[in-house]
């Protein structure tokens, strides 16, 4: 049986391009589990459901779903089994009746038995999970997120399809040319000698929901705001400027400074003649990714003090 198709596959509730990474993120948190105590325990619904709920909440879409949802459904996927007091199968999506029962889910018997075979299986099922579901820039902390060892998922995933898309290399040359080796939010424009550091491509719909490897995908980003990209924090709205999310908290100068003041910014680039963000792809984001309503536009803290009577700003003092 191959298991890495199977995770590869899951049945997901779609509707176009939306997202719906609750089994995955099940499956996931299954698979740390079962690498931290060999997978023999149940998960009890009751003890687990916090934790599932603020995955959901945190990596999936801006539509919350509840915990007891890929906790049921996730047992049609082959992968998941769940028993309850009055024997196995899952009583339902309802939450009350997945307590009441004291219901619990585990990994199927046949996969248990595979992972303890072949330990590599659990590194190529969760690396498959990643690439299908989220952007790379969150992979190294859902690994953390559901308990995954560091380099759980760093194993070559397998070739589970002959139509799988493959990426285009020259996707970040593209988009890093485009954009003059500038963060589109800051600024930034970080090298060492002629290499640049910091400076990433980011894919505005992600690759995994059909997103093209095209400049008009595209965003040059510093690390961090590439990762606040991802999570939700920031977004491109109309007029390509920058939103910022009335969910994000910092009170200190850099968090000001990097994030909450960047709120109804232009973007920086692209140079003239090349792609601007195509609206369907900055749309997919604003609906599938981005967490709550934007703040209102940031309002400039330091204004301009006028100058000493007889000065310019075109010559200094003497």
């Amino acid at each position: 049986m191959n298991w890495v198709e199977r995770a590869a596959e899951l049945r997901q509730w779609s509707k176009g391009a939306t997202r719906a990474p609750h089994k995955p993120l099940l499956l996931l948190y299954a698979l740390g589990r079962f690498q931290q105590d060999d997978g023999d325990g149940e998960l009890r619904y009751s003890a687990v459901e916090d934790e599932l709920k603020r995955l959901l909440a945190e990596y999936g879409p801006r539509n919350r779903t509840s915990a007891a949802y890929p906790f049921h459904h996730l047992v049609s996927d082959g992968v998941w089994e769940v028993r309850t007091d009055r024997g196995a199968g899952s009583p339902g999506t309802g939450v009350r009746e997945l307590r009441a029962s004291n219901a619990a889910g585990r990994l199927v018997p046949e996969l248990r038995m595979a992972l303890r075979r072949e330990p590599s299986l659990l590194g190529r099922m969760a690396r498959v999970l990643l690439d299908a579901n989220f952007p790379p820039s969150l992979h190294g902390e859902l690994c953390e997120a559901v308990g995954l060892e560091p380099d759980a998922a760093q194993v070559g995933s397998e070739r589970f399809s002959a139509a799988r898309r493959q990426r285009d290399r020259r996707m970040r040359e593209r988009v890093l040319t485009a954009y003059e080796y500038r963060c589109a939010f800051c600024g930034y424009d970080g090298r060492i000698g002629p290499v640049p550091v910091g400076l990433e491509a980011a894919h505005v719909r992600w690759w995994a929901f059909d997103g093209p490897d095209d400049v008009d995908n595209g965003l040059c980003l510093c690390s961090l705001h590439h990762k606040l990209f991802d999570k939700g924090v920031l977004g491109v709205g109309d007029g390509h400027r920058i939103l910022v999310s009335q969910g994000f908290v910092g009170h200190s100068p850099a968090a000001r400074a990097a994030v909450t003041g960047l709120s109804g910014r232009p973007l920086i680039g692209p140079q003239p003649g090349t792609a601007l963000i195509a609206a369907t792809h900055r749309a997919w984001h604003i609906e599938q990714v981005f967490h709550g309503d934007p703040r209102p536009a940031a309002v400039a803290e330091h204004r301009a003090k006028p100058l000493p009577q007889g000065l310019d700003r075109s010559s200094p003092p003497s």
